[in-house]
């Protein structure tokens, strides 16, 4: 009795997983289609180097449904051009004299930060349109960057915090309280602004994260409904189809009893011939008759002599879609497939002993 709930969790866990790995296909090919990744990063870079494209704005939109739509489809690209040749032996200092700013009381002339940090990280650039394509930066790398932008200036940090300032470029108060805190110590200063930003990177991370949930969220409940996957009724295919092996079996091994249904269930089916049915019940378990209630179903011969064949279930699916015994199945696989594959590959692991290579 044991073995019959065994195989139904791993059943179930299995059939998660197959799903939550085509939504997180879907939603990766959607990232790196539209470079979401890469745009994200240099949208928080832009923010913090040279603030918000206009005053109280920011490049990374403050709500869920704009990151993926402005994000992929804007043609306010925050990332920089993409540049093949590698960064130039020379840096020059920031183009802005402090005291001329502030004796004119004029607002700053505009700098490009982010495209000066972009010259510092080109080698690590790989070609993918007229846009770079970096989507993760070192915070070693970065921290060298800005010393080589510190090398540049006359004053050395001081300098370029003095600039920064007058530019009104928000990295220079995150630098000056490096600076400060590193107690004007240059080896310091470099571990501080690595230190700073690692934990940038990881709060980015997880903003980021907090708006793919929602699109995981999405893309689980489309294929859900697309796929017609209600997990209570596959749950009761799989004991059918556990009980249906196990009266074979009894059978086979001399028992009559069940010989009487197992004719009645053939003739229901259409198959002249108990062993003709058998095999071709063995040949279709639960596990490949998951996406028969989909929109669009695909029946791949069994002897492979011809093409898969795709099938129009507008009706059968739509009778399926309104039908409200189907929505709490239909519920089950949508916060299923929130946990991720991850989560059910190792649920997975866990119930059929596979262990994981070790190092």
């Amino acid at each position: 009795m044991i073995s019959v709930y065994i195989d139904l969790a791993i059943g179930l866990v299995l059939a998660f997983l197959l799903l939550s790995l085509l939504v997180s296909g879907v939603n990766e090919a959607f990232v790196r289609l539209f470079g979401i990744r890469s745009k994200f990063l240099w949208a928080y870079l832009r923010d913090t180097l040279d603030g918000g494209p206009r005053e109280g704005e920011s490049w990374i939109p403050a709500k869920v449904a704009d990151v993926f739509a402005k994000l992929p489809f804007s043609k306010d690209d925050p990332r920089p051009r993409h540049d093949p040749d590698p960064a130039p032996s020379v840096v020059e200092p920031v183009p802005v004299d402090p005291a001329t700013v502030l004796a004119a009381e004029a607002p700053a002339p505009p700098v490009d930060m982010t495209g000066r940090l972009y010259e510092r990280l080109q080698e690590i650039d790989h070609p993918k349109g007229t846009r770079t394509s970096i989507a993760d930066i070192p915070p070693e790398r970065f921290s060298g960057a800005m010393l080589e932008l510190v090398a540049a200036e006359e004053g050395g940090i001081d300098g370029l915090l003095t600039k920064l300032e007058a530019i009104g470029s928000p990295l220079a108060g995150h630098l000056r309280g490096v600076w400060e805190g590193a107690q004007r110590d240059l080896g310091k200063f470099r571990k501080g602004v690595e230190a700073w930003f690692d934990g940038e990177m990881q709060r980015l991370s997880t903003l980021y994260r907090r708006y793919v949930k929602w699109v995981v969220f999405a893309l689980g409940l489309a294929l859900t409904l697309l796929l017609g996957m209600d997990a209570l009724e596959y749950g009761k295919t799989l004991l059918r189809d556990n009980a249906y092996r196990a009266g074979v079996a009894a059978i086979a091994g001399g028992s009559q009893d069940g010989l009487s249904a197992l004719k009645e269930k053939c003739a229901a089916a259409g198959a002249g011939e108990p062993y003709t049915c058998v095999t071709e019940s063995f040949s279709s378990p639960a596990l490949v008759k998951i996406f028969d209630h989909a929109i669009v179903s695909v029946t791949i011969p069994p002897d492979g002599s011809e093409d898969p064949s795709f099938h129009w279930n507008g009706g059968l699916w739509w009778e399926r879609l309104i039908s409200p015994g189907h929505w709490p199945g239909y519920l089950i696989t949508v916060i299923a497939l929130l946990f991720g594959a991850s989560f059910w590959w190792d649920i997975l692991r866990r119930l059929t002993g596979i262990r994981g290579r070790r190092p």
